[in-house]
């Protein structure tokens, strides 16, 4: 399990398959979004919330969280 980071409400991603973790407020992460969503690749893991980090795996996947960016990224630097 330690390979598991939260990305907040119980929702759990494996830190060594990610990329990136970007704010979703630019313009090209919103168009990332937008695209992902046409081609049915993004993972919505905000539970109704706002989103406030965009999470980039490996597989081409596109994870939003409600949890910032700094705090996933701490708590990656945690483990």
């Amino acid at each position: 399990m330690e390979q598991l980071i939260n990305i907040g409400f119980g929702n759990f991603i494996n830190r060594y398959k990610m990329i990136a973790v970007i704010s979703p407020d630019s313009a090209p992460a919103k168009r990332m979004i937008q695209n992902g969503k046409e081609q049915g690749t993004v993972i919505d893991a905000t539970q109704g919330r706002r989103t406030r980090a965009v999470i980039v795996m490996e597989n081409n996947h596109i994870v939003l969280s409600a949890v910032l960016p700094e705090t996933i990224a701490g708590r990656c630097g945690q483990q």
